[in-house]
C-alpha cells in the first residue's frame, strides 16, 4: 500500500492507498518543529481503525511546500514503515509534467502534482482552481505541461488579516449571505469575503481564458469546495481529493521507472 504525504502551509494530510483505492485520509495542522515520533504515535492509531499497521506500506511519497517539514516526515517513513520515501521534486524523481513557465523551480509540488492528476482524469486544457492557504489558478494546457497561473490569498487568511487590521471587525466564518448588500457590520463582512471570492474566482478565470485564447474546462479542489460551488456556475468539475490522487499517478509513474 501507499502511504501519500501533502505536507502544505496549513496542514499535511496522509492517505493510504491500495492501488486506486483510498483506504482512509488524516489530516493534521503543519508544524515544522514536529518530530517523526509524534507523526508516528498520531498516524498509527487512525491506521488501526482502519484495520491496517505499519507493515501494511510498502510505498511512501512525499510532496511539500514547507521545506522544514522534510526532515521529519522522512524520518518517519524510514523509522516506523521501513520505507525510504520518494521526495516529489527531488531530481531522481519523475514529476509527470513539465513545468513551462521562466522558474520551473519555484513552482510548488501541490501545484505540479494538480497538473499531473487534472490531465489524467479530465484532460485539458484546464484551470485547477486550489482552494488551500492561498487560492491557487493552474494552466494546464493540451498535453498535460503546466503553464503557470495565479495565486490569490486564500480565504481564511483574507479574514484573518482583515479582522487584524481593523479593530471593529469580528471574527467570522465562511458562509454563503442570502444578500450581497449587507445590514450589519458582520453581514458586510461575510457579504465581502464571500461575494468578493466568487468575483474574484469567476474574473480569474475568465482572463485566464480569454488570454489562454482556448477553451478549458474548470477545475476546483481543496478542503473549501463545498461552500463555493453551489454559489456559481464557473466549476465544470468539483475534485476535492485531485491532489492526492496525482501522487498515487505519480508514484505509478516512478514505480514503473
Amino acid at each position: 500500500m501507499l502511504l501519500a504525504i501533502n505536507s502544505n502551509n496549513t496542514n499535511v494530510k496522509f492517505a493510504l492507498y491500495d492501488d486506486d483505492r483510498e483506504i482512509g485520509s488524516w489530516r493534521i495542522g503543519t508544524d515544522a518543529k514536529r518530530t517523526a515520533d509524534e507523526y508516528a504515535i498520531w498516524l498509527i492509531q487512525l491506521m488501526a481503525l482502519k484495520g491496517k499497521t505499519p507493515a501494511d506500506v510498502t510505498e511512501c511519497l512525499i510532496a511539500s511546500v514547507v521545506p522544514d517539514t522534510l526532515y521529519n516526515l522522512r524520518q518517519l517513513c524510514r523509522a516506523y514503515f521501513g520505507r525510504d520515501a520518494l521526495v516529489y521534486g527531488d531530481a531522481s524523481v519523475k514529476k509527470g509534467t513539465v513545468a513551462k513557465v521562466d522558474r520551473p523551480e519555484e513552482v510548488g509540488a501541490d501545484r505540479l502534482v494538480n497538473t499531473v492528476a487534472a490531465h489524467h482524469f479530465y484532460g485539458g486544457p484546464a484551470i485547477v482552481v486550489d482552494f488551500g492557504t492561498a487560492t491557487t489558478f493552474d494552466v494546464v494546457d493540451a498535453d498535460g505541461n503546466y503553464c503557470g497561473g495565479v495565486i490569490a490569498p486564500g480565504i481564511n487568511l483574507s479574514i484573518e488579516a482583515l479582522r487584524m487590521a481593523a479593530a471593529l471587525l469580528p471574527r467570522v466564518a465562511v458562509r454563503r449571505p442570502e444578500k450581497v448588500i449587507g445590514s450589519t457590520t458582520v453581514g458586510c463582512f461575510e457579504s465581502g469575503i464571500f461575494w468578493g471570492y466568487i468575483s474574484l474566482i469567476e474574473g480569474l478565470v475568465a482572463r485566464i481564458r480569454d488570454e489562454f485564447g482556448q477553451p478549458m474546462k474548470v477545475i476546483a479542489t481543496g478542503g473549501l469546495v463545498p461552500v463555493f460551488a453551489d454559489a456559481t456556475g464557473i466549476f465544470d468539475i468539483l475534485d476535492q481529493d485531485l491532489t492526492m490522487k496525482g501522487m498515487v499517478i505519480v508514484n505509478r509513474l516512478n514505480r514503473q521507472a
